[in-house]
């Protein structure tokens, strides 16, 4: 009974040995179909304009509130380009932030400070750094690009009614202020209903919840808003989409860091 009891323990030691590498890999090819259809369910909107109020709260509650004007750009064989505004209020207005994404390689971003006259450039080694004292990173600013992480299907699950794909995205850029990224993504039509993201100490940061989606041009669905908690320091960010306007005359002139003083 014995030398049954360690012939079978041995073959399941073996079985797991064997299936365990197989259905990683399974995972991880499914993982990365899913962020493929998400991504490609998003092509082609080619510019935009929105409208957006930011809410800042501290760990008391305490509110306060930022209107912003964005331009974005998809750019052919690269990420996607961005320009943000700050309106309102006063302490914040003529505020100007520029972010060229890129597939690969690193992002290029600026920030240009109304209050000292200067475009800042911000470092690759600074994308974990809060944007405009939000609980967004300037990470979280730029646009979603495949080779920039490793995918790994984990499970199914509903959330809020939705079947959702449960998807851990793991950053492949060593600055990045996230060990990893869990996505639920709606199987109807792969929109990112929530991301947990986890620090370098792989300790849950911050939740993101997106709502509210509507549809444009009879495809491309947006969140018209979006809510991030900070569990480490009680602090919130919301962002609540009033307007976007899509096929804007836009182009590259409209992304140009050497007018980033000039915005209005």
């Amino acid at each position: 009974m014995l030398n049954l009891k360690r012939i079978t323990a041995s073959l399941l030691l073996v079985a797991a040995l064997v299936i365990s590498p197989l259905s990683l890999a399974d995972d991880a090819a499914k993982g990365l179909e899913i962020a493929k259809e998400r991504k490609a369910r998003d092509a082609g909107w080619g510019s935009s304009e929105s409208d957006t109020l930011m809410v800042l709260r501290d760990a008391q509650g305490n509110e306060s509130v930022r209107a912003i004007r964005a331009k974005a750009l998809e750019v052919k064989g690269d990420g996607d380009k961005s320009l943000t505004v700050f309106d309102q209020p006063a302490d914040v207005k003529g505020t100007a932030f520029l972010s060229f994404s890129h597939i690969e390689d690193a992002d290029e971003q600026w920030l240009y400070l109304p209050a000292i006259k200067r475009v800042k450039r911000i470092s690759s080694n600074n994308k974990s750094g809060p944007f405009m004292s939000s609980e967004f990173a300037y990470e979280d600013m730029s646009s979603f690009e495949l080779a920039k992480y490793k995918f790994n299907y984990l499970r199914d699950e509903k959330l809020n009614g939705l079947d959702c794909f449960v998807v851990e995205a793991t950053p492949t850029d060593r600055f990045s202020g996230y060990t990893k990224i869990i996505s639920w993504i709606d199987k109807q039509h792969y929109r990112v209903m929530k991301n947990e993201f986890y620090d370098r100490k792989k300790a849950l940061l911050k939740t993101m919840t997106m709502s509210d989606y509507q549809l444009y041009l009879d495809k491309y669905w947006r969140p018209k808003r979006l809510d991030v908690i900070n569990h480490q320091t009680g602090k919130s960010t919301s962002l609540i989409v009033k307007q976007i306007n899509f096929n804007v005359d836009l182009d590259d002139n409209d992304f140009n860091k050497n007018s980033l003083k000039r915005v209005r």
